[in-house]
């Protein structure tokens, strides 16, 4: 008789147990972020960027977009918490757009409460700020305040999702495709190594402010009660490098992170993807980092603004428009090949009234010994109107005149 209670006991713990379970925790394991350093320096040590262990990655540089190593970037992976840099960006964008303030009160619903995995454990009804939500995200990968931050912006989290792969075609991900903000979902939500540093780009790149967040080793939250530990390890053991962004994990994601860093001139992204360990995954991404940083150097070419000369107009008021450049010109080089460097102004020799300003009128190409290395758009400085018939003619008179001279 007592085994058969036993039994029963079981079987109705058991029943509980299933009708009180999160079904998004099945799918999301917390964020697992061990980092040892003895471990880590092994592994740097002995993998080349050539036999990586991920199964995705690439380094990219945030000032040019350039490409400076891939591994399988465009193999569509499952990315797990790596998905709230697109949640952080669309925040931003709000914030930079004057729709929301750092200050604004976010809302807890039911919703955002139910949230599993990595989380704050928001109750409904509690209100937090902007600034208090995104800290929960950069820093502790919260999935329940990811989903109330969407909530805020959008409405609901789908409306949200809509907006996120909205962004993600404007961004060019073309092998993207978002089914909720925190990464949670496996099946169908996905992206690519290539695809995950075009938008983490964007994010340093339009919203530097973010890296105050992301940077943050350790804070707390709701009044101090909570702890926020950064869960990118390399913040603290690549200290004043490593700025952000984002660590991301699955049983079926793997490992992930999107890493940027700083270093001499230069603004690096380091994407892994699929990694089958904690360790591996920080030690890859730095690894990467590292080949960036030995190798390359960045060259700044030219300045937004910078006038480079000015041809002739036909039919304006003027005879002559000055030409610039339209954006700074940021390169990015192989060590020791800056003299190499040469320049090719392609102007034509005259333009028709009217000229507008900031209307590209031409070109400068940039080349190391013979291959193109980039190029720049040069624009009219400054608006020319048409000339009426008279003052076209007035100007031929006098122009005869000096030729008879």
């Amino acid at each position: 008789m007592r085994n058969k209670g036993i039994t029963i006991l079981l079987i109705i713990t058991f029943c509980f147990s299933c009708l009180f379970f999160n079904p998004v925790l099945a799918n999301e394991d917390v964020e697992d972020a061990e980092y040892d350093a003895l471990t880590v320096g092994k592994i740097m040590t002995t993998t080349s960027v050539m036999d990586l262990k991920a199964k995705s990655a690439i380094l990219m540089d945030v000032n040019s977009g350039e490409v400076m190593y891939e591994k399988n970037a465009h193999e569509k992976l499952p990315i797990a918490s790596v998905t709230k840099i697109m949640t952080m960006l669309l925040v931003m964008e709000e914030i930079a757009q004057g729709r929301l303030t750092f200050e604004d009160m976010v809302y807890v619903t039911e919703n955002s409460y139910r949230m599993g995995g990595s989380q704050v454990y928001l109750e409904p009804g509690e209100q937090f700020t902007v600034d208090e939500m995104l800290k929960a995200v950069a820093i502790h990968s919260a999935n329940d305040a990811s989903v109330a931050l969407a909530e805020k912006v959008a409405g609901s989290e789908e409306v949200f999702v809509d907006m996120m792969n909205k962004k993600a075609k404007e961004l060019g991900m073309n092998n993207t495709n978002f089914l909720d903000c925190s990464g949670l979902t496996d099946e169908g939500h996905y992206s690519t190594a290539y695809d995950v540093a075009l938008m983490s780009r964007e994010l340093v790149l339009k919203h530097p402010k973010i890296l105050e967040y992301t940077s943050i080793w350790h804070d707390t939250f709701r009044n101090g009660t909570f702890s926020l530990d950064n869960t990118n390890k390399l913040i603290r053991y690549y200290q004043g490098v490593v700025n952000g962004i984002k660590t991301g994990y699955t049983s079926k994601a793997g490992y992930c992170l999107s890493a940027s860093a700083t270093k001499s001139g230069l603004n690096l992204i380091s994407v892994v993807l699929g990694e089958p360990d904690s360790n591996t995954r920080f030690a890859e991404a730095r690894k990467l980092l590292d080949y960036g940083f030995s190798n390359f150097e960045p060259y700044h070419a030219n300045s937004r603004d910078e006038i480079v000369g000015s041809i002739e107009v036909k039919k304006g008021l003027k005879s002559r428009v000055n030409i610039k450049f339209r954006d700074d010109v940021n390169l990015l080089l192989k060590k020791g090949q800056k003299e190499k460097v040469t320049k090719e102004v392609k102007l034509p020799d005259n333009i028709e009234a009217p000229v507008y300003a900031g209307k590209s009128v031409g070109e400068v190409i940039y080349t190391i010994d013979g291959n193109v290395i980039g190029k720049a758009d040069l624009v009219a400085d400054n608006t020319i109107e048409r000339a009426t018939f008279l003052k076209v003619m007035y100007r031929m008179i006098i122009d005869w005149f000096k030729v008879g001279r």
